[in-house]
């Protein structure tokens, strides 16, 4: 098959010879040590890397090389993202699920775990339980199952979070992932207001896929990689991508991610809004020691490095599958998401997930309150954000795109970061975390260079004292 990043066939703009080449090359100039500093250098021009460039420094052994990887990913994030962490968290609708996937607990033929499907009394209930939290942005999640998650229902939940106005709190952007689907059914979720449409590839090497997707219709390869596609052509122009690193090999799914964000680039104009870096985690009736292809903690943190490098403008997501230890390094070499007091079980927002509850996707690593995260961020040197400024100021696809690569989201993403925050510390905050977080935006503010920008920031930071709420620019 030959490699073609413009092509709407899966097997062409994610091709697998193209990956072993891209894979054997790396092998072979692993020890090029001089040819790894000219990337490096190139790369500061934060263009980003070629798959084939980036290959070549995962596969890099020299400590050296490692370090000036990791300072140059800090400088990018820092360039293109300034020292904001955007939060969110997930909300499970339904764990009935009829594909055979071998990772995931979901999968129809497990037949011990408990099976939910949240009503919309009971979404009411979960989603006003995450405004008391603090949360603006949620990622919906449900199986795949036409009898009882029908594309309606999911428009149903759309419309319902949308609705509830709690004391001060909105839900203001929902992103969803679910699986993929037909275009008809991505223009619904177009016209429901979604933000990002995320799917994990999970691997994107198709005998791994198969293998590990044997029935249901997640096994169809080339029908889930190619949903991007429908998305896009649908109007949906912020897509979320990602693989599970443990799945397969880590270096093969590298690539791949990496080619499927050059060929969204490539066909659009536009490449992902996010890569998410999830790695299998256990769960009821999953080992993950059953896949031996587990991910160590150092070149764990190369490749979210890489990836920051490589693809400067993406967001990159990191959720409560790691550790606290993890999360506070990652968001410092390139993670610019991450979620907060997540529950990745059905209906485990309003009743306390329980010691047996085997509900959840997988287990949560990270497990403190959303404050608990906001006040560890502030301490770290972060600013908390829960903006969603973009996506509501029609901001999305390429016209954010050019606003990252341009380095002018930064003139509208920090105001944004420092007056939601200061949202969350009037609304949410313990008094300590308060105290620490209005030190934070006193300093933040005084470093907006624009002086009419931030004259209004202060204004409005005045405002939300009053009880005013939602300024955005």
């Amino acid at each position: 098959m030959s490699y073609n990043s413009k092509s709407k066939k899966a097997e062409e703009f994610i091709c697998h010879e193209e990956i072993e080449e891209t894979l054997r090359y790396a092998e072979e100039h692993k020890n090029d040590v001089e040819d790894m500093r000219k990337i490096l250098e190139r790369a500061k021009d934060c263009k980003g890397l070629s798959y084939r460039e980036a290959a070549l420094l995962l596969e890099c052994e020299d400590e050296n090389i490692h370090q000036e990887i990791f300072r140059l990913a800090e400088e990018i994030k820092e360039k293109f993202y300034g020292n904001r962490i955007v939060l969110f968290a997930p909300l499970y609708l339904s764990n009935y699920c009829i594909n055979g996937c071998k990772y995931c607990p979901y999968h129809g033929q497990n037949k011990h775990i408990s099976r939910k499907k949240l009503t919309q009394e009971q979404i009411r209930r979960e989603v006003t339980a995450l405004q008391d939290m603090g949360h603006k942005r949620l990622a919906i999640e449900a199986g795949e199952d036409p009898k009882n998650n029908p594309i309606e229902y999911i428009l149903e939940c759309i419309d319902t979070i949308y609705s509830i106005k709690h004391k001060n709190g909105a839900i203001r952007r929902v992103n969803v992932n679910i699986a993929a689907t037909t275009v008809e059914n991505y223009k619904k979720l177009k016209d429901a207001g979604i933000g990002t449409y995320i799917l994990f590839q999970e691997t994107y090497n198709k005998e791994a896929y198969e293998d590990l997707h044997p029935s249901g219709p997640k096994s169809d390869y080339a029908y889930h990689t190619e949903a991007m596609d429908r998305a896009m052509e649908a109007g949906i122009d912020d897509v979320g991508c990602g693989v599970l690193f443990g799945l397969n090999l880590y270096k093969y799914d590298f690539v791949g991610i990496l080619m499927h964000a050059k060929h969204l680039e490539d066909t659009f104009g536009c490449g992902p809004h996010t890569i998410s870096v999830p790695r299998v985690r256990p769960a009821d009736d999953i080992d993950p020691d059953t896949f031996d292809n587990g991910v160590p903690d150092e070149v764990f943190k190369r490749i979210i490095a890489i990836l920051r490098i490589a693809v400067p403008y993406t967001g990159i997501i990191m959720s409560t599958r790691e550790s606290k230890a993890m999360r506070g390094e990652a968001v410092k070499i390139g993670v610019s998401q991450i979620s907060g007091g997540s529950r990745t079980s059905v209906g485990g927002y309003v009743e306390e997930e329980a010691e047996d509850d085997n509900s959840a996707q997988f287990d949560v690593n990270d497990t403190r309150t959303l404050n608990e995260v906001v006040d560890w961020l502030l301490d770290l040197g972060h600013v908390p954000s829960f903006c969603t400024a973009c996506y509501r100021e029609g901001r999305t696809g390429d016209r954010f795109m050019s606003l990252v690569k341009s380095g002018q989201i930064a003139n509208i993403c920090q105001p944004n970061a420092l007056m939601t925050l200061k949202e969350y510390l009037e609304d949410y905050a313990t008094e300590e975390t308060k105290e620490k977080g209005l030190k934070v935006i006193q300093d933040r503010l005084a470093k907006i260079p624009n002086e009419t920008v931030r004259a209004k920031v202060e204004e409005h930071l005045h405002d939300l004292e009053g009880g005013m709420r939602d300024f955005r620019f």
